[in-house]
């Protein structure tokens, strides 16, 4: 089997965002713990930017122009939470180049566990409108990818920030090809992603949201992996699988209130590393937020390690109450997940 694939650039340290949570000593940390464990034994590459085409089949191209203005004159605030440095859109491009370059590799003739680590992230940029730190939303540009270059039929996305991925929900939101199933902590920053917003239209259905409350740890998030997504998974039978991955639910992270563990994240990978292989379908892995740096290193190296180990071992779950209730509310739809509510 090919070495798993990592790629990365250096233009993720040059996207300058001052005093801020998103800055570019994450991607330092998470290479200095990578570097101490050589790099796991992956192919690590640089990533090439994202084609102009491969960006505006996601996001509209006066928005991408708006970006790349902005760079030119040297930066400045989207919003209160969103900055843009004279290197931003270099680094936002090498992002997105970075996710459809892992799906470029799993989907053609390579390995079958890839991931790409970079910033800024993605998963709150909407089609038009940067926000949460987010300029261009790099998984959907990897979705996207699968499906329209490579003919994936469907495409599956976990989505395990702790902050709910609102971009990826609504860019999908009428599209039963993506299955978006996002955990995330509520009330919470953006404030979107209820039980409630099942998608709209053809997609009805294909958005799921299992918010969790504050305080939630290892037992309700890998539950809800293990019975809920992973079933999910199994019914929807998609030809790709790309996690989402933010390590912010991490009990050590200052922007939020879950107490995921490092053994819980490697848990949620193990999970989705079965899924996949019992598919048999590549996993991608698309970094998303973490904003405590030892956190943030020591979980992103625990989910790369389980998801590109050759036999990862699969460690028994208990049924959790938050994923019975989130089964019983799914069972109509998708009777295999109603099916662990017993």
């Amino acid at each position: 089997m090919a070495a798993p694939l990592l790629l990365h650039h250096r233009s993720s340290l040059e996207h300058d965002t001052g005093p801020h949570p998103e800055r570019p000593a994450r991607i330092a940390a998470i290479e200095r713990a990578l570097g101490e464990h050589d790099w796991l034994g992956w192919d690590v590459r640089p990533s090439a930017a994202a084609e102009l085409e491969t960006v505006h089949a996601v996001h509209a191209p006066d928005y991408v122009r708006g970006i790349e203005e902005l760079s030119m004159a040297g930066g400045g605030a989207l919003d209160a939470d969103t900055v843009v440095s004279e290197h931003s859109y270099r680094a936002a491009l090498h992002a997105a180049g970075g996710a459809a370059g892992i799906v470029d590799a799993l989907l053609g003739d390579g390995p079958r566990v890839g991931a790409s680590l970079h910033r800024p992230p993605g998963h709150h940029a909407l089609a038009s409108r940067a926000m949460g730190f987010c300029l261009f939303n790099n998984v959907a540009v990897a979705a996207r990818r699968a499906l329209d270059r490579w003919g994936a039929e469907r495409v599956l996305i976990l989505d395990w920030d702790v902050h709910h991925g609102n971009g990826t929900n609504d860019i999908f939101h009428r599209d039963a090809d993506v299955l978006y199933v996002s955990i995330h902590e509520s009330p919470l920053y953006p404030g979107t992603g209820p039980a409630s917003d099942v998608g709209s239209g053809p997609g009805e259905g294909y958005t799921v949201n299992l918010p969790v409350p504050a305080g939630s740890g290892d037992a309700a998030w890998c539950s809800l992996v293990e019975h809920v997504v992973a079933s999910l998974g199994l019914e929807y039978r998609p030809g790709l699988i790309l996690l989402s991955a933010g390590f912010d639910a991490h009990v050590r992270d200052p922007l939020a209130g879950c107490r995921v563990t490092r053994a819980g994240f490697a848990q949620m990978a193990a999970s989705m590393r079965g899924l996949a292989d019992e598919l048999d379908v590549p996993l991608g892995v698309v970094l998303e937020g973490g904003y405590d740096l030892e956190a943030l290193a020591e979980s992103t190296v625990a989910t790369l390690e389980v998801v590109g180990a050759e036999d990862p071992e699969q460690p028994a779950v208990t049924l959790h109450p938050l994923a019975a209730q989130a089964a019983g509310r799914l069972a109509e739809r998708w009777p295999l997940v109603g099916a662990v509510a017993g």
